[in-house]
């Protein structure tokens, strides 16, 4: 066990060393671009055109329903499963 966490501090340190060099290499080669300026001239295009939708009927006569269904629900209780 301490092998291993001794191998994993050596493994982790490698790395983070690692990391430290690339970012003074990345230091080393830095570039500036400088640009002039553009001027973009135009205009931006809206949509000229909108679309109304009416309301709809909404009808719940269907949720009303005059039969019961209590008489199927206790047969299908009744009923032996397998």
């Amino acid at each position: 066990m301490k092998t291993f966490l001794a191998l994993f501090l050596m493994l982790a340190a490698a790395a983070a060393s690692a990391q430290d060099m690339s970012t003074n290499e990345g230091a080393k080669k830095k570039k500036v671009i400088r640009l002039d300026a553009i001027t973009v001239e135009g205009k931006i295009q809206k949509p000229q055109a909108f679309y109304i939708l009416q309301r709809s009927n909404l009808n719940f006569e269907e949720l009303n329903r005059p039969e019961s269904f209590v008489p199927q629900v206790v047969q299908s209780v009744d009923k032996q499963p397998f």
